[in-house]
């Protein structure tokens, strides 16, 4: 095993802390719970309900159109939702970016951390390198072109 190296640097930990970091909150926030109703339980319903009306009194034309017009707006709102958070996203990174170069002052805890901001990832919860440390861009209070 001549050249390879089995430590990590304290930089190398920082980070790959910083990304676990970032990786459970993507997690996290892709598991909420929630008690609206989907697509997928309103076709389960739909379905069921086709599965068990009374074939003497079938559901009418105009009722089973209805139905399938709600779905298709749901649809598209849920897509049209994912499509808002993807863009939210963006521009976080993006404003997170333009930290770069920057005196910040970060709330941690119960205090606050200053410094300039070295390095900043990407990704769906962007976080600033300051002081040697990452941060996550949520947590950044102020922002100052040069120290005070």
């Amino acid at each position: 095993m001549d050249g390879v190296s089995l430590t990590m640097t304290g930089p190398e930990i920082e980070q790959l802390a910083a990304r676990n970091r970032s990786f459970n909150l993507a997690l996290t926030s892709r598991r909420e719970a929630t008690t609206d109703l989907g697509k997928d339980e309103f076709l389960k319903i739909l379905i069921t309900q086709l599965t068990n009306q009374d074939p003497t009194e079938p559901m009418s034309d105009r009722d089973f159109i209805a139905q399938m017009a709600q779905f298709s707006t749901l649809e598209q709102m849920t897509n049209m939702s994912a499509e808002f958070a993807k863009l939210g996203g963006m521009i976080q990174s993006g404003q997170a970016f333009s930290l770069l170069g920057k005196h910040v002052d970060v709330i941690t805890g119960g205090s606050v951390v200053s410094g300039q901001v070295s390095e900043v990832t990407g990704g769906d919860f962007p976080q600033v390198l300051v002081n040697g440390r990452y941060y996550d861009y949520a947590n950044v209070e102020r922002v100052r072109e040069r120290q005070e």
